[in-house]
């Protein structure tokens, strides 16, 4: 049996819509264009997630170059073959 039926047998009023919960707002920034369904602020976080990522990359191959150049050879788990 339905909600609506349910309640109409019961003789209680029909259900009333949760206002407990505000709407949430959508992203209200201008799009990039009409057909691409990207906003500014979508535009704007991808490139700030890309730029971090791109000098965590960074910094992890210097990490990386560094123990292969000089950890690794100081500490004697190999030898370089250039000296």
């Amino acid at each position: 049996m339905g909600e609506a039926k349910r309640r109409a047998i019961q003789g209680l009023p029909p259900r009333q819509p949760k206002a407990d919960k505000p709407a949430k707002p959508g992203d209200t920034s201008p799009q990039l264009s009409r057909w691409l369904p990207l906003t500014r602020n979508q535009a704007d976080r991808f490139v700030a997630l890309t730029t971090r990522g791109a000098w965590i990359g960074i910094g992890a191959l210097v990490l990386f170059w560094v123990t292969v150049r000089f950890i690794g050879p100081a500490v004697g788990w190999w030898t370089l073959s250039d000296g």
